[in-house]
């Protein structure tokens, strides 16, 4: 998922991003591309800076996934796209489209 660099602060440092990304599976093949994903997620967790990375499947249309990254900071997140631009995409042949991402600013609420 590509993106353009943010500068966000507050005061002095570097604030958290999230992403929420929406992936749409080929019908009938969500819980298959929610399968694949874990092993996605576990290697993620490991990057520097990585916070959360986690694949969510509606409980509604489970054709529909919501993978949930929160990275410490930008730095952190533009190592992880240079990493992930070397990995191969993963199964391409059980999604629709590319998915759709959005990019959050994390401000603490407790």
């Amino acid at each position: 998922m590509g993106g353009g660099r943010v500068r966000r602060s507050q005061g002095d440092r570097e604030m958290a991003i999230r992403l929420v990304v929406t992936i749409t599976a080929v019908p009938g093949k969500g819980s298959q591309l929610a399968e694949a994903y874990k092993g996605r997620c576990a290697q993620v967790m490991k990057e520097p800076g990585c916070e959360q990375f986690e694949i969510f499947q509606s409980a509604v249309n489970p054709d529909r996934l919501t993978l949930l990254e929160r990275w410490a900071d930008q730095a952190a997140l533009d190592a992880h796209a240079k990493l992930n631009s070397t990995r191969p995409p993963l199964l391409p042949e059980l999604r629709v489209g590319n998915g759709e991402r959005e990019d959050y600013e994390y401000r603490r609420t407790r």
